[in-house]
């Protein structure tokens, strides 16, 4: 990922609706969220399906962003939105759920394939590749016999919920280590055990 002299696309995933809003499938629109307020970056443009706001962080002009279709239909929205703003991937961040890290823990992926994730699923049809990079956070796995998908549309437990916002804060740390010291720093940085 190149942070000199560009323009970075930072998007979260989730699903829109406010009966959507506290699901573990939505934990990259929290972060977004919390990256937007400390930043002091208003999300109060919308494009192409999307929600979204500019300004700075480390020293690198950013575009924090929300697509406002569903998960499965995330794509489309942020290819636009990078095409009209000349975001390649290699300059997209993306921050998303991930049901195959156990809860709490944060992961970053130089570039991959979806697995299974719809959101990026969608980002890499859209896109063409999957050559972006990602934020990943952890919502673990159902329990014994649950479903998978009734799991990431599942509301965050009361324990779990007491640690949210430790998670939430260590994922906006993975994003500002990306972009001020680079993403080799940053999975060398968060990509090594952790508990959970």
């Amino acid at each position: 990922m190149r942070t000199s002299l560009r323009r970075l696309l930072i998007v979260g995933l989730g699903n829109p609706g406010r009966e959507y809003a506290s699901t573990r499938h939505n934990a990259g629109f929290l972060v977004i969220d919390k990256l937007a307020t400390d930043a002091g970056i208003a999300l109060n443009k919308r494009k192409f399906d999307c929600i979204y706001g500019s300004g700075r962080m480390s020293a690198t002009e950013v575009l924090l962003a929300q697509p406002l279709a569903y998960m499965n239909r995330s794509g489309p929205p942020v290819q636009q939105l990078a095409g009209y703003y000349r975001i390649t991937g290699q300059d997209l961040l993306v921050v998303h759920d991930d049901i195959d890290l156990g809860f709490g823990r944060i992961k970053i992926k130089e570039k991959g394939g979806h697995g299974g994730h719809n959101g990026i699923k969608s980002l890499i049809n859209a896109f063409g590749n999957g050559d972006f990079a990602r934020v990943r956070i952890g919502i673990g796995r159902p329990d014994s016999g649950g479903d998978a998908a009734d799991h990431v549309l599942s509301r965050f437990r009361k324990g779990e919920r007491a640690a949210l916002d430790q998670i939430i804060a260590r994922a906006q740390d993975a994003v500002v280590t990306i972009l001020s010291d680079g993403i080799e720093a940053g999975m060398n940085k968060f990509n090594s055990r952790q508990s959970n």
